[in-house]
């Protein structure tokens, strides 16, 4: 399936001469609309689609899904989808995930019992419901800033003061320290984005974060494979 937004190629993409191609990959555990139309007005040629075929033809692949981790992998390995990730992930070309698409790029969840796609080591864990102020209200519901570690390219032209939407219970927990580029505070620390490579994941939703989410989802468009 493929969707076509309007062709509005402001100055972040222009200057690659090219619009850039992307492939959101189409879960039916997310509305993709928000996100599709955001990459479009950046001038991306956006495909949606759950072909495995297509999925490992593209040059970069956005993973978007909310809900529960156990019917995340149910439904990729379902079409194949999950095998269809790990062999583009290993070609070196860019992947992000969003919200429950970052998590399924981790080893595991303790949510479920599924085993993730393992292309970030670390487990999914339950964000902690007590702090030192008392009871923390789970899910997370709202806008929090990220504190950039590492300072990788997803972030370029951030400063202190952008600020990102949540909704999630679970966070990453990877394995590798070096593998967290974002922090946030939610009650306690958690981490917020994470990059292995050319494999990143956000927890946050880049597509409802207004300026921020545009310029970072511009950020992405602009990498090239990882090869």
């Amino acid at each position: 399936m493929r969707l076509l937004g309007p062709v509005v190629k402001p100055a972040l993409l222009e200057e690659d001469g090219a619009a850039r191609s992307l492939l959101v990959v189409s879960t039916g555990l997310a509305n993709v609309g928000s996100v599709v139309n955001m990459c479009s007005r950046l001038g991306a040629d956006v495909t949606v689609s759950d072909d495995t075929a297509e999925v490992r033809r593209a040059h970069r692949l956005l993973l978007p899904g909310v809900g529960a981790f156990d019917l995340g992998m149910e439904t990729l390995a379902r079409n194949g989808l999950d095998r269809a990730l790990v062999e583009v992930a290993g070609s070196g070309r860019p992947i992000l995930g969003i919200c429950l698409g970052m998590q399924l790029l981790l080893d595991r969840s303790e949510e479920g019992d599924r085993c993730g796609l393992g292309l970030v080591p670390g487990v999914v864990r339950r964000l902690a419901s007590e702090s030192h102020h008392g009871r923390v209200r789970i899910p997370h519901m709202g806008w929090s800033r990220v504190r950039e570690e590492g300072g990788h390219p997803l972030f370029d032209g951030m400063d202190e003061a952008s600020r990102y939407y949540f909704v999630h219970s679970y966070a990453a927990d990877p394995d590798d320290p070096t593998d967290v580029i974002g922090r946030s505070t939610h009650g306690a620390p958690f981490v917020s984005a994470v990059a292995r490579r050319n494999v990143m994941g956000v927890q946050f939703h880049p597509e409802k974060s207004h300026r921020y989410g545009k310029a970072l989802l511009g950020n992405f468009l602009r990498m090239d494979p990882c090869l």
